[in-house]
């Protein structure tokens, strides 16, 4: 019996796939409302995108450009292995609050 190893998916799929489950890029109806089944959150700006921070999970809104940074890539690499991509409760982010908000801060400069 052969045993499988599992690749990892290749890292544009797996931004693909966050942003679609994280932003504001989904599929809007005709009156310009998102659809009921996409599932995405409305307050979210377009181009920006949901993550939670810290022990007790507090929300963030980041722009997708943040996805460029190694320094935001790493982070990502790092929610990949604790808590993987392949769940409904949004971008976990393992990381102390106020790392978070002083890397991100250093990005936008």
């Amino acid at each position: 019996m052969a045993i499988l190893k599992v690749n990892k998916l290749p890292q544009p799929t797996v931004l693909k796939q966050i942003l679609k489950r994280c932003s504001s890029l989904g599929k809007k109806s005709n009156n310009g409302a998102y659809d009921a089944d996409e599932e995405l959150p409305l307050d979210v700006p377009k181009g920006h995108f949901a993550v939670y921070v810290g022990e007790n999970r507090s929300r963030y809104i980041v722009p997708i450009s943040f996805l460029t940074h190694p320094e935001f890539q790493c982070l990502l690499r790092q929610a990949e292995e604790e808590f993987g991509f392949d769940h409904y409760m949004g971008l976990t982010i393992p990381c102390q609050e106020h790392v978070f908000r002083s890397l991100t801060s250093s990005m936008l400069r």
